[in-house]
């Protein structure tokens, strides 16, 4: 009997465990961080990939926005039906509010990986690593202000 009762109350916790876990999921920003690694991790791929094929046949300025343009398409999808969860508003006006804010994260990884690539002989790779690591905060005030704002409440 005692062994009956001390599995039921152990399963009690481990539900209030799992809601507790799920409830942390729930939540916009540890959503939009595992959205951040999906896109680093996306963006990486393309653009390991394209230097890996192109072998310094093309400038890697060019593979950056290239990769950047070709991730944003693939992710928007995601933060609009996961992370912000938008309804009701054109995807094309979304998506171009989308790759605008992410023009400004293109436009640091322009200038600053050629200033730690050419300047400070740091690999392309580890140089746009450290561009990205610094942009996942203000990314996500930006796209929650503005990119997926609610504007009906206006």
């Amino acid at each position: 009997m005692v062994e009956v009762e001390s599995r039921a109350a152990g399963d009690k916790d481990s539900r209030s465990r799992w809601r507790a876990l799920l409830s942390i999921f729930g939540d916009r920003r540890i959503i939009y961080l595992l959205a951040g690694v999906m896109t680093a991790a996306v963006y990486y791929a393309l653009l390991g990939l394209g230097l890996f094929v192109t072998k310094d046949r093309v400038p890697y300025l060019f593979l950056l926005a290239a990769c950047q343009f070709v991730t944003s398409v693939i992710v928007y999808p995601w933060y609009r039906l996961v992370v912000f969860r938008v309804s009701g508003e054109s995807w094309i006006t979304g998506y171009l509010r989308f790759y605008a804010v992410g023009l400004s994260f293109l436009a640091a990884s322009v200038i600053g990986v050629p200033i730690l690539v050419e300047f400070a002989g740091i690999p392309i790779m580890v140089a746009q690593g450290l561009i990205i690591a610094a942009s996942p905060p203000l990314s996500y005030v930006t796209h929650r202000a503005w990119t997926f704002s609610d504007r009906g409440k206006v």
